[in-house]
């Protein structure tokens, strides 16, 4: 079942992280998320952007969420390589391929430099990884 809980969950590894339980360097953060590195990059830039809000994944978006998924796209713009990401570098994996039972956003850049491993894995042209406009304008 999906869950949403703005307490966050002990066991989740992203909700530590929000909680600064971790010594996760954590690059941008605001009221709503928290931008850091991903620990196994896909790319040479690859962040991840999360809620602070525990939400499962991206089927428990819905249409109150275009905020926040505005918010995440208005973080990612202040990372230094902002100019350097293409919308089609950032997006979701949809369940059941998602690593880590929390909402977040990958963001990789530039996609000249993925291999094809990690082209395969956070592709736009595959049916596991989906981008923020596409899951937000998505009914499930």
């Amino acid at each position: 079942m999906a869950t949403r809980d703005a307490s966050g969950n002990k066991d989740c590894p992203f909700c530590q992280i929000a909680d600064n339980q971790t010594d996760t360097e954590i690059l941008l953060s605001d009221d709503e998320l928290l931008c850091f590195r991903d620990i196994t990059p896909g790319a040479t830039h690859h962040y991840l952007v999360v809620p602070r809000t525990h939400i499962d994944n991206c089927t428990c978006l819905q249409g109150a969420d275009i905020p926040l998924g505005d918010s995440h796209v208005g973080l990612i713009d202040s990372l230094a390589v902002s100019s350097a990401i293409d919308s089609e570098e950032m997006g979701f994996h949809v369940p059941p391929f998602s690593s880590v039972p929390h909402l977040h956003l990958h963001v990789l850049a530039p996609a000249s430099d993925m291999t094809l491993k990690s082209q395969l894995r956070y592709g736009p042209q595959t049916h596991w990884f989906i981008t923020v406009s596409d899951i937000l304008s998505k009914t499930y």
